[in-house]
């Protein structure tokens, strides 16, 4: 989300030095830490039990339908009052039994106590914090992703009954990945578009799809930050500054697909606009990017929210404006619903007494966020009596939650090096594990950030210890500046396996705090190649971190035979890392994004967003679609403790797109056709591959179908098409069914934003197996 100046003023140095501001931290303690109770019931309007004179209202009646509720309600509102529901602490309206209603909830990785929506306290202390997105999204399992948020919306309306959090959560964050130094790209599904829409589509819907019917939500999602938002603050470049330059094939080959996917197939009830410019014009007051695509393109069905503060931001920071009141004009008639912050509650009326922005900007802008209250039964009466209504406290962390939380963290995480099938370790030949390293015991550090209160904490050495009799030492803190190598070459040279367990923390990455090197902080790699020297047994080297490391140095030491990434992996962490350390999982995760030199960071600026190289230049591209370096690892690396093998089963040689007579192609060389409806009729395929676990453990295993299309209009080296997750037993193979949409999946996007059909050869690959399908006229 949001993203969130969280303290509201938009020029703070640092809007997350532990991932809350200290208003936030503040509001916690209060709640959480005191134990004080706000209220025990929910807050809604229409509650004609108290006032039956509300059955007189047209939008109290749920006989009628939204359009007609709403359109009832706005005509009883004054302008004043209007402009109250233009903001997040929407105002109250005492004589239409409106009561207050904060907007801005969190529920990124579980619910959150980001934002003023929510809260725990004694009557829920804490909520299922499952493992940071980047290692869910590493798991590649759409049903996980969907079933992630269905158990969040379940914990949100179970708090909401009682008084502690809201309807509308804003979340998820689908930005690309595009640069390793983004400090909130731990938040994101990865450097990759078709894996962003996907996971961005199953989270959605499990958020918000409702057992009353499918124009009904459960609770509302939002997708941010609307759009090529990926730099927080890299040296003295901030978003609330920073102009994204963005070419249109850029635009809408890689940055636009995820937001495309939440609103046309996910069908989220909410996108949140950036801080930052695209091309000169901040993204909340772009009347193409927002009215024009989200709401002309798309038919976004719900409501458009400034991320907190932007609106003021245009204005006292971008000087985007000369007024503040031009600011409210511009961002509400460019499409702007909702603003999270003062800015349109203090600026509309004038601007509106000036003639800047028509009352019925206001009417239709305050419509769709009526709409959404609507939609989520707000304006229902007493939702306790509702579907969800018996949700409450004992159906926050039941032991099937916490479950699914630790099976989400062995699901994501990735086994990068395994020499000599050094993992798993076994418990009765691994009498004494030393356990080292900053990220060894800690807690807060697993759940990243828009976190909430976790039911509990498991830590790795918690976890580890759990198994086999462990000694522990920190070595370092995070920062790492002045490491007790002698103490950790001590247990290590004593213990039959060393498993250390290094990496970042909020600290290093987060919101307000992009990195400016690849490298593990201070003297960590000192530590690791030191220890790893005196080691008696094998080494294990884990890194916790939301983005990737120059581990080069690791890689190649043959003193480590294991490496393991374990993202942040949510309050079970601790027990799903010994579950595949030990064994007892079978790891499948598989990396979402690339792993750089650091080189690579040395001659590229984060401000460049071209995702394509440029010879002339020397610049590298970006992600794994575009990139023309060396890697430390790349999207997709993952090893597993079996070997799995690919063969096509069934797949076409040659497609063939009709075209209509006279069309020009007939009769000129084309290298691409428009896409089309007419010509992509029909056009589908599938292909068939025989999977094979040739191990000895059973496991899970991700069938990913790439391509290289042909060399037309920049187009990527190789895209991701589709992905499977199947479960083997051993010995045991499968069959896998991709469907191949041509106009959908053999397109590429052309320098003006166009889609194309690229003719010519195009080379799936699966694996180490490559087939190609000549795709022509």
């Amino acid at each position: 989300m949001a993203s969130t100046s969280q303290n509201r003023v938009p020029n703070v140095s640092d809007l997350l030095s532990i991932s809350i501001s200290i208003c936030f931290f503040f509001f916690v303690f209060f709640y959480n830490g005191l134990g004080v109770e706000a209220q025990t019931s929910p807050v809604f309007a229409c509650d004609v039990s108290s006032n039956p004179n509300l059955t007189n209202f047209g939008f109290c009646d749920k006989s009628l339908g939204v359009d007609v509720r709403v359109s009832d309600l706005v005509k009883r509102l004054t302008l004043q009052e209007k402009i109250t529901f233009l903001v997040d602490n929407a105002g109250s309206v005492s004589r239409l039994g409106i009561p207050k209603y904060e907007w801005w909830s969190e529920a990124l990785h579980g619910v959150s106590y980001v934002g003023p929506g929510t809260h725990f306290s004694t009557l829920v202390p804490g909520a299922t914090s499952f493992p940071q997105v980047i290692l869910t999204a590493a798991s590649f399992n759409t049903s996980l992703f969907q079933t992630i948020g269905k158990v969040v919306s379940t914990e949100a309306r179970a708090m909401y009954n009682v008084g502690l959090a809201g309807l509308t959560f804003w979340s998820p964050n689908v930005n690309i990945f595009r640069d390793p130094r983004w400090g909130r790209g731990q938040e994101t599904p990865g450097e990759d578009p078709t894996l962003s829409s996907k996971y961005a589509v199953e989270y959605v819907r499990g958020l918000q799809d409702s057992d009353d019917g499918p124009d009904r939500l459960k609770v509302a999602a939002c997708c941010k930050h609307y759009t090529a938002y990926d730099l927080d603050n890299w040296k003295g470049v901030d978003r609330f500054h920073f102009d994204a330059i963005v070419t249109k094939q850029d635009m809408d080959d890689t940055f636009q697909p995820p937001f495309k996917s939440c609103v046309l197939d996910g069908n989220v009830a909410s996108v949140m606009c950036s801080f930052n410019k695209i091309n000169g014009i901040p993204a909340c007051a772009d009347p193409d990017l927002l009215a024009g695509v989200v709401r002309g393109q798309w038919k976004l069905n719900g409501y458009i929210v400034a991320d907190c503060d932007s609106v003021d931001v245009i204005y006292n920071s971008q000087h985007y404006t000369k007024t503040p009141e031009e600011a409210a004009a511009k961002t509400i008639l460019a499409g702007l619903n909702l603003d999270c912050g003062t800015f349109l509650g203090q600026h509309t009326e004038a601007a509106v007494t000036q003639g800047l922005v028509n009352e019925s900007a206001i009417d239709q802008a305050v419509s769709y966020n009526f709409a959404t209250l609507m939609r989520l039964g707000f304006f229902d009466g007493d939702p306790r009596k509702g579907t969800y209504g018996k949700l409450g406290p004992k159906d926050v962390c039941t032991p099937k939650n916490q479950e699914l939380a630790r099976e989400a963290a062995r699901q994501g995480i990735v086994l990068l090096k395994n020499n000599a099938h050094t993992l798993p370790l076994s418990t009765t030949a691994i009498k004494s594990l030393a356990v080292i390293g900053p990220n060894a015991n800690v807690t807060k550090t697993m759940i990243g950030n828009y976190e909430g209160t976790p039911c509990k904490y498991t830590t790795p050495l918690q976890g580890l210890t759990a198994s086999v009799a462990t000694t522990f030492s920190q070595g370092c803190n995070v920062a790492c500046t002045n490491p007790q190598i002698d103490d950790a070459k001590k247990i290590a040279a004593a213990a039959d396996a060393t498993v250390l367990i290094m990496g970042a923390d909020l600290s290093i990455e987060a919101e307000w705090r992009d990195r400016v090197d690849l490298l593990l902080p201070g003297q960590q790699a000192t530590l690791v190649t030191e220890v790893a020297k005196a080691s008696k047994g094998p080494v294990i080297l884990i890194i916790m971190s939301g983005g990737g490391f120059d581990i080069q140095f690791a890689k190649d030491d043959d003193k480590i035979p294991s490496i393991l990434w374990v993202g942040y992996p949510g309050e079970a962490g601790g027990a799903a890392i010994a579950d595949i350390v030990f064994g007892s999982y079978n790891p499948s995760g598989r990396l979402p994004m690339t792993w750089y030199p650091q080189s690579y960071v040395d001659k590229v600026p984060m401000t460049n967003m071209n995702m394509r190289p440029d010879p002339a230049t020397g610049y590298p591209g970006r992600s794994y679609r575009f990139y023309t370096g060396s890697t430390v690892y790349t999207f997709g690396d993952g090893l597993s403790y079996s070997q799995f093998s690919h063969d096509l089963v069934r797949a076409p040689k040659l497609l063939s797109i009709p075209l209509e007579e006279g069309h020009i192609c007939h009769t000129s060389k084309c290298k691409s056709i428009d896409v089309v409806q007419q010509t992509c009729q029909n056009l589908a395929f599938d292909i068939h591959l025989r999977v094979r676990n040739a191990g000895s453990m059973s496991g899970s295993h991700t069938v990913f179908l790439f391509s290289s299309p042909p060399a037309v209009h920049n187009a990527p080296q190789k895209h991701l098409l589709g992905f499977e997750k199947v479960f083997l037993e051993s010995q045991s193979e499968g069959l896998v069914r991709f469907t191949v949409d041509a106009c959908k999946d053999l397109s590429v996007v052309d320098e003006v934003g166009s889609r194309k059909v690229a003719l010519g050869l195009h080379v799936l690959h699966v694996g180490n197996f490559k087939h190609s399908l000549n795709v022509r006229i």
